[in-house]
């Protein structure tokens, strides 16, 4: 399997093996890396899959798209990042991502693992594939990873990188974009490779700012002559996104081996959006032959990509808002650039990207709207449906959500209101509820303490639902990362840190 550049000229692109675009992240022209040809899973294998462990289900879907890797490379990576020391659902379930019946509506939870997000599902075995990738590749420097987060993502990846050989991490996120529980897993984490730093902005200000870090010659070749190289841990990298194409394959196979859906039969699934990168790993099991119907792109009152999905119009120049969901408080989604890809090509697709970094916006031709609104649906929830959301599936189902999961629960309930057919659902679940304690526990009907962790115990006490062992444990830890920078002070942060 070769890859491209999400923005090079068909007739130029340069092709890229799968250990070097782990390694490399994103493309040198800025662009995203795409598998050149989608493989395909027939319904004989999908019967297969079902009958295998998660870590196996992993390394054959794994397999499919990195082809310089052995298969016995790759389960060894699954196993390890998968085992029940790391995701406490394989003790219980059976597997680190466990569907639960809700109602009417098959839950896909994906935050058993070690931070308690769904970010963990890619970000364990990410590292392993980034380790294998220097070896395959020859590279002899080491990695400087770059993180921006909105929340997850950076404590997930802190943890699946901390004491990683030869690779190096930095993280940025925004000062009062996440919640204190974020805040604090990221600020009390362990390792001598890691470095945290919070800016003074939003996430799409830290987002551009990595990005701009990326496309500067002079960073890189000053890091270059300390035998560092750059590169990500966010979506952005394929290596980060392709093992989020794993778990909507393994829910397929074990409500088929439940008896919950039958052999063919069409899931639509909803999942709560902000980079596009969780979505976009669905489109893709879909395109490989798995039975999926629809998709519906669920987002906060941060609505970007449902007015696009509507309209065809891109428009980043809006207000922003911090919300109660503050992991999809993104106004420019980068991994939608592949799906403009996959349907509009490399020409249009690297002008839509140009239009929005120089004009803020763009536009898509109607046949290119058309083909996505054939596949995607996209319903948006502001603060009080979402609160209102989790308060009705904790009264009527007994299911304490998080607020990101509400945001997805409340599209698919819109998508059902409004269309005239409909599958059986599957909702992404993305979050513990305790991660946002003190905007769940308000969502019920509480009063909400001013500490986060004093919220935390509360919500435990009023619901009886667990909170994970990690989660209070924190509460503990001294915080090893203080630092607060300027949006334009970021590039100097890495440079002190990669030295």
């Amino acid at each position: 399997m070769k890859y491209v550049s999400t923005r090079g000229k068909t007739e130029q692109a340069t092709e890229y093996s799968s250990a070097e675009v782990i390694k490399r992240g994103l493309a040198p022209d800025g662009g995203l890396f795409v598998p050149t040809s989608i493989p395909q899973i027939t319904p004989e294998q999908l019967e297969q899959l079902a009958d295998m462990t998660y870590p196996e289900r992993a390394a054959a879907i794994l397999g499919m798209y990195l082809t310089d890797y052995t298969s016995g490379e790759l389960l060894h990576a699954a196993e390890e990042a998968y085992g029940k020391e790391r995701f406490s659902s394989v003790e219980t379930a059976g597997t680190p991502a466990p569907v639960r019946a809700v109602g009417q509506t098959e839950v896909l939870e994906l935050w058993h693992g070690p931070t308690s997000a769904f970010k963990d599902m890619a970000l364990q075995i990410m590292p392993r594939l980034l380790s294998l990738a220097l070896e395959k590749t020859g590279e002899t420097r080491d990695a400087l990873i770059l993180v921006a987060t909105s929340g997850d993502t950076g404590k997930a990846a802190l943890e699946g990188y901390a004491d990683v050989p030869r690779v190096r991490i930095q993280v940025f996120y925004p000062v009062d974009g996440v919640s204190r529980i974020q805040k604090k897993q990221m600020a009390t984490q362990s390792g001598q490779n890691v470095n945290v730093t919070a800016i003074r902005g939003n996430f799409d200000d830290a987002q551009n700012g990595v990005k701009q870090i990326f496309s500067d010659p002079e960073v890189a070749k000053t890091l270059d002559e300390r035998g560092i190289f750059l590169s990500s841990a966010n979506s952005i990298n394929w290596g980060r996104l392709v093992p989020q194409i794993v778990y909507y394959v393994s829910a397929y196979c074990d409500l088929l081996r439940a008896g919950r859906i039958k052999q063919g039969e069409l899931l639509d699934v909803t999942v709560p959006t902000g980079n596009f990168g969780n979505i976009f790993a669905c489109c893709l099991a879909k395109r490989m032959g798995l039975p999926i119907g629809r998709m519906i792109c669920a987002s906060n009152q941060n609505n970007v990509l449902t007015d696009f999905i509507n309209t065809g119009v891109y428009d980043r120049r809006r207000t922003f808002y911090q919300t109660v969901s503050p992991s999809m408080d993104i106004l420019i989604s980068s991994n939608l650039e592949r799906l403009l890809w996959l349907i509009a090509g490399p020409e249009r697709c690297a002008a839509y990207m140009e239009q929005l970094k120089e004009k803020g916006w763009y536009s898509v031709e109607p046949e290119v709207l058309a083909a996505i609104q054939q596949e995607f649906s996209a319903h948006f929830c502001d603060e009080g449906l979402t609160c209102s959301t989790v308060r009705t599936y904790y009264e009527t189902y007994h299911y304490l959500c998080d607020t990101h999961t509400a945001v997805a629960l409340s599209a698919a309930e819109q998508y059902h209101a409004k269309a005239e057919f409909t599958n059986r659902m599957l909702v992404a679940s993305t979050a513990s509820p305790y991660k946002f304690s003190p905007a769940v526990l308000e969502a019920i009907g509480e009063e909400v303490p001013t500490d986060g962790f004093e919220a935390l115990r509360r919500l435990q006490k009023r619901t009886g639902v667990a909170a994970p062992e990690r989660l209070q444990a924190l509460e503990q830890e001294e915080d090893r990362f203080t630092e607060v920078v300027s949006p334009s002070e970021m590039q100097q942060a890495v440079l002190a840190f990669g030295k």
